[in-house]
């Protein structure tokens, strides 16, 4: 069975640096929305400007003269290595929302995890087909039996719930490797207004739904309804069900995580730390100049959420890409 061990997040925990203060009661996703009238934008800069503040904090915390260590995850470490605890079981069992990467999207990301690994050969990497962007989570850290009466109650709209990216179409773009002590991620910002690179999505069968899309080239227009924004519907729609929302933490943030650390091996001296930092600066440096805005390079870094699947509503230990699927939505 699984022995108390301390959460690698608790150690390094995942604070919003955007600037943005939620009031009690208030939906979270609905708070930044409103501090930027709405403006994509100003929900842009905000999602930027958490990544590279927190960037630049995490660099501080590698590169410090009294480092003393990263934060191993000790969960995975004895899921990966069985002789550490024999019979050893996650017992975090939860409830989410995750949006899915489409097909070129997964491609860049296992790109970056090679060009990651050259540099820390000893990393724990997400398995490709377990990649995913966590929309909401509902809960987590419960039993079996907690999360099943949490999703009993809100079964009844798990189909409006995962379909929602069929009609409200959000883009996310600008990709980049954001980082801690614990894991590294490639993370997204919401799009505001930026060239189409992608094939366009199909419209809904539905004429009579107003969506605007890039169909017509007014992404401007297409992008008003933002990633942020689909987080707050998807978190007023979850919650209309009766169930409490119980997310770890809320912050302006889109991102996939890569992998994580299960040892020190490639970042034991300020060395190889410094060459870990370098590696991140020169991929994230790769990124904008060949991947942002190139419509004819070898990987593109946008995608429009709900391509090829709709989002997938999954139970069980899925901390690290696990869990089963209950209602997966229509991709297009």
């Amino acid at each position: 069975m699984g022995s108390q061990l301390e959460p690698a997040e608790l150690r390094n925990k995942l604070e919003d640096l955007s600037g943005v203060e939620i009031k009690p009661g208030q939906n979270p996703y609905e708070a930044l929305i409103d501090i930027c009238n709405g403006r994509p934008a100003d929900i842009q800069a905000l999602y930027a400007t958490h990544r590279t503040a927190r960037n630049a904090q995490q660099k501080e915390k590698f590169l410090t003269s009294d480092f003393k260590e990263l934060i191993i995850d000790q969960v995975l470490l004895r899921l990966e290595d069985k002789n550490i605890e024999l019979g050893f079981q996650d017992l975090r069992n939860c409830f989410v929302f995750w949006a899915r990467p489409p097909d070129h999207i997964v491609r860049l990301a296992v790109h970056l995890q090679n060009l990651l690994k050259e540099t820390a050969p000893g990393l724990w990497l997400m398995p490709p087909h377990r990649m995913h962007l966590t929309t909401l989570e509902v809960a987590h850290s419960r039993t079996p039996e907690e999360i099943a009466d949490i999703v009993s109650k809100a079964r009844p709209s798990l189909s409006k719930l995962t379909n929602i990216t069929y009609t409200r179409r959000s883009r996310l773009v600008k990709p980049f490797i954001s980082y801690d002590l614990s894991a590294f991620a490639v993370s997204f910002l919401p799009a505001a207004g930026e060239k189409v690179l992608s094939p366009a999505p199909v419209l809904p069968h539905d004429k009579s739904i107003a969506h605007p899309g890039w169909d017509d080239g007014c992404t401007e227009k297409a992008d008003s309804y933002t990633y942020h924004h689909l987080r707050r519907d998807v978190f007023d729609l979850a919650k209309s069900t009766g169930v409490e929302i119980g997310s770890r933490y809320v912050v302006p943030s889109a991102h996939i995580t890569l992998g994580r650390y299960l040892n020190h091996a490639g970042h034991t001296t300020p060395e190889q730390r410094r060459a870990w930092i370098q590696r991140i600066d020169y991929i994230n440096n790769w990124l904008e100049k060949e991947v942002w805005d190139v419509a004819d390079g070898e990987f593109i870094g946008e995608w429009i959420v709900g391509q090829e699947r709709g989002l997938d509503a999954r139970c069980g230990t899925l901390w690290y890409g696990g869990g089963r699927t209950i209602v997966s939505g229509e991709g297009f």
